[in-house]
């Protein structure tokens, strides 16, 4: 199987480059350059994508790196099982194992990823169907790594409901990881060799349109945008009160930035550098006076007619359009592909288009500044940050290489796989036993399926996380959801509530608690992108410096006043060792 949604290989999880010494805290190879020395023959160059199962190796070696390098006074002690308790006690904290056993602890650091849900709405449903009929199964949305696929029959029909990055994990895992092989032809075209071992998939989604690829990377590693439209003081100007409506005061300002680039990407491909500066110098002048007009400015600088750079179109490029026939949707979908294709084969740098969207990666530490803590009203918080902007942009700004897009393509000539269209819908079929799938908006589409594989990441929910661990710190009060607002108007976000740094997450009481931090994915919604963990020598991304305040600060010794105890007598630790 073949695990293996690809990442730029440019990061590292080191704070430093190389120094001619040995690999250590400070000074290590990237990932790149851990790649190329120790599997040469699958390196993909600076600019390549490594795979997840090379990308988790690398991380082994870090960790192993790390533990080399401790100072004396430390000591890593690695312990295989899972936590399913954590209980303060009178100087710390116990932690219980699934086995029975425990750990004492001074300090806890609470870094437990992604979780799988209770089922909920459509989810319950389709599981429900299949456990009452045997012949079929639903598989849930997870990694694809931990997902049930070798179980999978060949032949089979295989619905996955889904066209984001673990559609692409699961596709592979049933075709290259099933034995199959894409060959390249003469035209540049690929072409899908079956092994006979892969089931059929068909797969759907609201936009009908699988993720679209990252441009060719032009960008040299050290690269950082830096805005010129869309910064936060500029946001916040636009809301006296403080709390930030983000379609009234951040969206503008943020297309505006993604236009700026656009625009001006054509015209230095078009005019020069120079045109290019006097049309960006036209720009940022007009913003001194509001949100610049940057289409009109465009139209002066004779680049105007360009189509705009639309979200809404561009993630969902299949709405209001009605096809009579798979065959023709398959036709605009090919269409679709093809024109993707040749925007990312463009390059980040030279495509107008790519380059635009790779401003919503760019922006996200301004975004999640602007969003963290409550920084927008509820309603705006929910509907149009949660519920709007952050799919489309997810769906425009994370894609894959530009290789599994080709991939796909193939396999739709191959007859291995086959997208039904735009709003596809999941049911049981009593009738037949099995799922049926079908779009709306393409008649002849409806398919039956053995299988449902849910290919999207479960979105973390303390309140629906069945984890022991989990379930024990709520009802112990230790862990509560964020709310942001009160009253009919408040939202409760589901994430884990913390302070800002170093993170330590509040209780029932409204209280902190000091001995304890939450790091990433459980404090999503209470803060934004905490799915982040990779960083560059000599800058650190928002998540390795939240990773290294909560270090700092479980590492500070603190004054410890005597615990009374009883009928006066008084129990502390004289000397304060963690």
């Amino acid at each position: 199987m073949v695990p293996d949604e690809h990442r730029g290989g440019r990061g590292s999880s080191f704070s430093g480059t190389p120094d001619g010494g040995p690999a250590r805290p400070g000074a290590g190879p990237s990932l790149a350059q851990w790649w190329q020395a120790n599997e040469p023959d699958t390196y993909a160059g600076p600019n390549g994508y490594a795979p997840r199962a090379l990308h988790g190796r690398y991380m082994q070696f870090v960790l192993e790196t790390v533990e080399a390098g401790l100072p004396p006074h430390a000591v890593l002690h690695r312990v295989r099982g899972e936590v399913t308790d954590l209980e303060r006690t009178m100087d710390g904290y116990r932690l219980s194992l699934a086995d029975g056993s425990a750990l004492d602890a001074d300090r806890v650091v609470l870094t437990t990823g992604h979780t799988t849900p209770e089922l909920s709405g459509q989810q319950k449903t389709l599981a429900e169907f299949a456990a009452a009929h045997p012949d079929v199964r639903y598989v849930r949305g997870d990694s694809a790594a931990d997902m049930p696929l070798a179980e999978i029959p060949a032949g089979s029909y295989v619905g996955v409901l889904g066209l984001g990055l673990s559609f692409y994990d699961v596709m592979a895992a049933l075709t290259l990881g099933r034995g199959g092989r894409f060959t390249e032809g003469a035209d540049g075209r690929l072409a899908y060799e079956p092994s006979g071992d892969e089931p059929v998939l068909v797969a759907g989604s609201r936009s009908g349109m699988p993720l679209p690829a990252r441009g060719r990377n032009q960008k040299h590693h050290d690269f950082r945008y830096s805005t010129l439209l869309f910064t936060a003081d500029r946001v916040r100007a636009q809301s006296p009160d403080g709390t930030c409506d983000f379609n009234r005061d951040a969206l503008p300002l943020l297309l505006a930035e993604v236009e700026l680039v656009y625009f001006r990407t054509e015209i230095r491909l078009a005019s020069g550098e120079e045109r290019a500066a006097a049309f960006t110098a036209d720009v940022v002048s007009a913003a001194e006076h509001g949100v610049p007009d940057v289409r009109a400015i465009a139209a002066r600088h004779d680049v105007g007619g360009l189509p705009p750079v639309d979200l809404e179109s561009l993630a969902r490029p299949f709405t209001g359009r009605v096809y009579d026939s798979p065959e023709a949707f398959a036709k605009d979908l090919d269409e679709a592909l093809r024109d993707d294709l040749a925007h990312a084969e463009r390059g980040n740098v030279d495509s107008p288009l790519k380059a635009a969207l790779d401003v919503l990666r760019d922006t996200r530490g301004i975004i999640r500044g602007l969003v963290d803590f409550a920084g927008l009203t509820p309603r705006s918080h929910r509907t149009d940050f949660l519920g709007w902007f952050v799919p489309r942009s997810s769906f425009l700004a994370a894609g894959p290489p530009m290789i599994r897009l080709r991939q796909v393509a193939a396999l739709i000539d191959s007859g291995h796989l086959r997208i039904v269209g735009p709003q596809t819908c999941f049911e049981g079929d009593e009738d037949s036993g099995r799922f049926a799938m079908s779009s709306p908006a393409v008649a002849g589409s409806r398919t039956l399926v053995d299988t449902v594989i849910d290919a999207r990441i479960p979105t973390p929910d303390v309140h629906r996380d069945p984890a022991p661990l989990t379930r024990r710190l709520v009802e112990r009060g230790i862990w509560t959801s964020y709310v942001n607002g009160r009253g009919d108007e408040a939202f409760d976000t589901g994430g884990v509530f913390v302070t800002r740094a170093p993170f330590h997450p509040v209780g029932r009481d409204g209280q902190p608690d000091e001995g304890l931090y939450v790091l990433g994915i459980p404090t999503e919604h209470t803060r934004w992108f905490m799915q982040g963990g990779s960083s560059r020598p000599g800058f650190w991304t928002d998540f390795v410096q939240d990773a290294d305040a909560i270090a700092a600060a479980a590492l500070t010794v603190p004054e410890r006043e005597p615990i009374a105890v009883g009928t006066g007598a008084a129990i502390g630790r004289a000397d304060g060792d963690q």
